[in-house]
């Protein structure tokens, strides 16, 4: 892992990974949204609501994956002190707090035509509510140390404590009563309730979505390196002039 803890070789390997992921991430994102909007059928039950789906689902997906990301690098940070793991959960919050405010509003959305309302203060609703402000809470947190020219260990320590909330949201639905739908989808056995002309857009447009967030990722963690190198270059220079 410290391998890659040069920004240098990480910026090499950056250079050739952000057009793998941004290019196939398009295509597939565009591709998996146009056969979901446009070319799969109604849902026999939910009508033409289950459209919202192909938006829903991956932003739901992605904000949770993404808070599991800023966790492991945030105790990466903690840990080890590796260079980048700062920067990279840097990079994820805002991407993945982004999606999760995308998904929060898509599935409102969704939820007028099939519960008739809005907002309710469902189990998984308010789960992913709560992830939203430990998002908020760890950019806030984040920039208060970065002023203070603290570590950002307090807000790494928030990022690992709210960690406790993805069981909660992934198994909501299991635990509680709620009206939130149970999971169409079991990835370890291989098995779907969707019909494979509504399954194959959702998971196309997934993978999508994911690899563009790969390269939401990548552009900042680079754009981060980039304003630190330009920070230490005016502190150099400030200390020669003074």
């Amino acid at each position: 892992m410290h391998r890659f803890a040069n920004p240098a070789r990480f910026l090499r390997i950056a250079r050739w990974a952000l057009p793998l992921t941004l290019v196939p991430g398009l295509i597939l994102a565009v591709m998996g949204l146009y056969i979901g909007l446009f070319a799969s059928p109604p849902d026999y039950q939910q009508g033409e609501s289950v459209r919202i789906m192909y938006v829903h689902v991956p932003a739901a997906w992605l904000g949770s994956a993404g808070y599991f990301g800023l966790a492991i690098a945030s105790a990466t940070a903690l840990i080890w002190r590796h260079p980048l793991a700062t920067i990279a959960a840097r990079a994820i919050a805002p991407a993945g707090a982004a999606f999760t405010a995308i998904c929060l509003m898509s599935g409102s959305l969704w939820g007028k035509p099939t519960w008739g309302t809005y907002w309710v203060w469902d189990a998984r609703l308010t789960s992913q509510l709560v992830l939203l402000f430990l998002y908020l809470g760890y950019l806030a947190l984040s920039a208060s140390e970065a002023e203070r020219g603290g570590e950002r260990r307090g807000a790494a320590i928030l990022a690992l404590v709210g960690a406790i909330n993805l069981p909660i949201i992934k198994y909501s639905v299991e635990w509680w009563n709620t009206l939130h739908q149970g999971s169409s989808i079991n990835v370890l056995a291989g098995k779907s309730a969707m019909a494979p002309e509504i399954l194959t857009p959702l998971l196309v447009s997934t993978a999508g979505f994911t690899l563009l967030f790969a390269a939401i990722v990548l552009m900042r963690m680079r754009a981060l390196i980039a304003e630190q190198r330009v920070e230490a270059r005016s502190r150099r220079m400030a200390e020669a002039i003074a």
